[in-house]
């Protein structure tokens, strides 16, 4: 259970109250969709009820922002994920598509392996998509990033290790 001194929550109770209805409306700017802005606006506060804000905090703005950027950014990684997984489902003859409960179960996986993939550093993500994706063997992906073989090796284990830590 999630628990919170009163200090925090007073300072994240301040902030609602101050910044609320500019976030609101900065992430509407951003969205074009009301609705998604409100829900991104309650999820950078909720985000705040779990972190640390710091004491110090004298840009409380440009904190919100970077908050709600990281979530735009995920929304937006989701969002492309989602439109691709359709497209790639389309394209299926119609008796080979996936019923929607498996539909639904795939893209939760996807969007496991997504949040996964993006708290690697981004050197480990590259090297695993070029293998994964693209199908590169080590050796190639070593050659094209000018690194050594057994470097790609370290960041695949790692990668797969994150993956199977979350799995």
């Amino acid at each position: 259970m999630l628990r919170l001194d009163i200090h925090q929550h007073l300072k994240v109770e301040g902030l609602y109250g101050t910044h609320h209805a500019w976030l609101h409306r900065w992430l509407g700017s951003k969205l074009g969709c009301e609705q998604r802005a409100a829900d991104l606006a309650h999820d950078t506060f909720v985000r705040l009820l779990v972190a640390r804000i710091p004491s110090d905090l004298r840009e409380p703005r440009a904190y919100l922002t970077t908050i709600a950027r990281n979530l735009l950014a995920d929304h937006w990684r989701r969002q492309e994920l989602e439109r691709a997984y359709a497209e790639a489902v389309a394209a299926l003859p119609e008796d080979t598509s996936p019923s929607p409960e498996w539909r639904m179960e795939l893209l939760q996986t996807l969007h496991l392996i997504d949040a996964c993939l993006h708290r690697l550093p981004s050197q480990t993500r590259h090297i695993f998509l070029l293998s994964q994706v693209e199908g590169l063997v080590y050796a190639e992906i070593a050659a094209q990033l000018g690194i050594s073989v057994p470097t790609v090796k370290r960041h695949m284990a790692r990668a797969f290790e994150a993956l199977m830590l979350h799995a």
